[in-house]
């Protein structure tokens, strides 16, 4: 049995490779196969941040799910999953800065995820024994397996 559901979870680190991950994960998808959970976890200061430069109406309910689908690195992999023909669904979660990886534990949790995908940075030559904390804790810690897409 093939995969129903991959998530991608990226963070305000992952600009500079959002291309690397889309393509990887639309290739892993692939049409018309599994859909893709595109997941941003917002720490309260790039929440805020973000809330404030998307100017959102007044009246307007406004969750970590709205901003996500609202946020520039999360419309940048709506494009690219729509240009791959991949189906997706958008997911932003709140976490202190020292949970950002149980939080993408939760939504791989939530949206019964069979793969994770995460970026991570090329670490020096002391650090390559051990990923970054984020990276490390979903590599150990998530309910399903997990591809690491290493920064160039």
């Amino acid at each position: 049995m093939g995969l129903e559901t991959v998530l991608l979870a990226v963070g305000e680190k992952d600009d500079d490779r959002l291309d690397d991950l889309a393509s990887i994960t639309a290739d892993i998808a692939g049409p018309p196969g599994a859909s893709v959970a595109l997941a941003h976890v917002f720490t309260e200061g790039e929440y805020e941040k973000a809330r404030n430069n998307l100017d959102f109406d007044r009246d307007s309910e406004v969750t970590p799910d709205v901003t996500a689908r609202r946020y520039v690195n999360i419309q940048a992999l709506i494009d690219d999953m729509e240009d791959a023909g991949v189906k997706h669904t958008e997911h932003g979660r709140l976490a202190d800065e020292d949970a950002v990886g149980e939080a993408i534990i939760e939504i791989a949790e939530d949206v019964d995820a069979d793969l994770v995908v995460i970026g991570g940075r090329r670490r020096s030559p002391s650090g390559k024994a051990v990923f970054g904390s984020i990276a490390q804790n979903v590599l150990l810690n998530a309910p399903c397996p997990v591809t690491f897409v290493r920064e160039d």
